[in-house]
């Protein structure tokens, strides 16, 4: 069985253009990148939107952290890579092997996991948390932003017909959220309370999660005015400015008064949220991290002792995870059109895209790069 990332090229056919990570506030758009071979039981996709990611502005602003410096374990590419992980497209070959389920022209998204399928972790099924892992558009392997991508066919899935595919390209931050929902105990709780701490792309989007699994009441802490007005638009009951109220006692108050929220979801990854999550939740309640840190922060585990709590950490998705999306958005139970807030070419993607979401992310869910223009 192919495994993700392992791709070949054919550096006789006409070269393709892409979008190219070098380092530290560098991407440069290419017209040189060999195009990727389709092999037995793979299937190339061409791009059509692509998602920019909190992680894409990370690269870019301190990187290379996720991008390979060395010859990446299982893709074997280092920096420049081509960039973009959260992409929708149709197929465009079908290579042998693969079933019948697909055909050239289909609407597919592609789950961009990349692992080694030998590791500890992977003999486990939790290839979300392979020690050799990444994703194609940070570890190599090609990405969204570029003419073709080949993937396995495990890693190509169909998007409902009465979906388009500007929202296609926004499965893979659903899939996060989906992934911290369904780690969660939420499916054992009746009625769940929940609190959702940041109100960036992955908060709203647990949010919409949250409503579409069944959450009883869903509390959104965000400082931002601009973000407090979506996690509204996207399904929060309630929501609480951290720098003007207390979290805490404001979530309390909102449960009841008895105890707090049965689940807290920390999405926005910073030390104060970390310590508000654990002092949040109710007695024998979960705290979900989401987050990624970038460096270590303060931790006191009797936070949580007192209320004997439990913590959480969450990595990525699988392929159950963008399932269940893709079959949520198929039913209309999750409907997260609006959280598209522009649309660029990718030439203009430094300057219209990471821009504005760097300079100007209270404005901005997703800006998506519109490849079918960009060609």
């Amino acid at each position: 069985m192919a495994v993700p990332g392992q791709v070949a090229t054919d550096s006789s056919a006409k070269p393709m253009r892409a979008a190219r990570f070098y380092g530290k506030e560098e991407i440069q758009i290419k017209d040189d990148i060999p195009r990727p071979v389709c092999g037995e039981g793979q299937i190339k996709v061409e791009p059509a939107f692509v998602g920019i990611c909190g992680t894409d502005l990370h690269e870019y602003l301190g990187g290379p952290n996720f991008s390979p410096t060395s010859p990446h374990p299982v893709t074997n590419e280092q920096c420049p890579i081509t960039i973009g992980h959260e992409f929708s497209g149709t197929v465009k070959e079908i290579g042998k092997g693969v079933s019948d389920k697909f055909r050239v022209g289909q609407k597919v998204v592609v789950q961009p996991t990349v692992y080694c399928a030998s590791c500890g972790a992977c003999k486990v099924g939790a290839e979300n948390a392979c020690s050799s892992g990444g994703f194609i558009g940070l570890s190599g392997a090609g990405g969204g932003m570029s003419e073709e991508v080949v993937m396995p066919e495990i890693s190509i899935m169909a998007l409902p017909p009465n979906i388009d595919l500007d929202v296609g390209a926004l499965v893979e931050p659903l899939a996060v959220a989906w992934h911290a929902v369904d780690a969660s105990p939420i499916a054992d709780i009746k009625e769940p309370k929940c609190l959702v701490m940041g109100g960036g792309p992955i908060g709203l989007a647990v949010i919409q999660v949250l409503n579409a699994r069944g959450a009883k009441l869903v509390i959104c802490s965000e400082v931002a005015k601009k973000r407090q007005e979506f996690a509204t638009e996207f399904g929060a009951h309630h929501v609480v400015d951290p720098s003007k109220e207390d979290v805490v006692a404001r979530s309390l108050e909102i449960c009841g008064g008895v105890n707090g929220p049965d689940i807290v979801f920390d999405c926005a990854g910073v030390p104060a949220s970390v310590k508000a999550s654990c002092n949040a939740v109710k007695s024998r309640g979960t705290v979900v991290n989401v987050a990624i840190f970038e460096k270590e922060i303060p931790f006191n585990p009797m936070w949580l002792t007192f209320r004997e709590a439990n913590y959480k950490s969450v990595l990525g998705y699988q392929r159950k995870d963008y399932l269940g999306v893709l079959d949520a958005l198929g039913k209309g139970t999750i409907k997260p059109a609006s959280m598209i807030t522009g649309k660029i070419k990718m030439q203009d993607l430094v300057k219209e895209g990471y821009m504005p979401l760097i300079h100007e992310k209270d404005k901005h869910v997703k800006i998506l790069v519109d490849m079918k223009a960009s060609m």
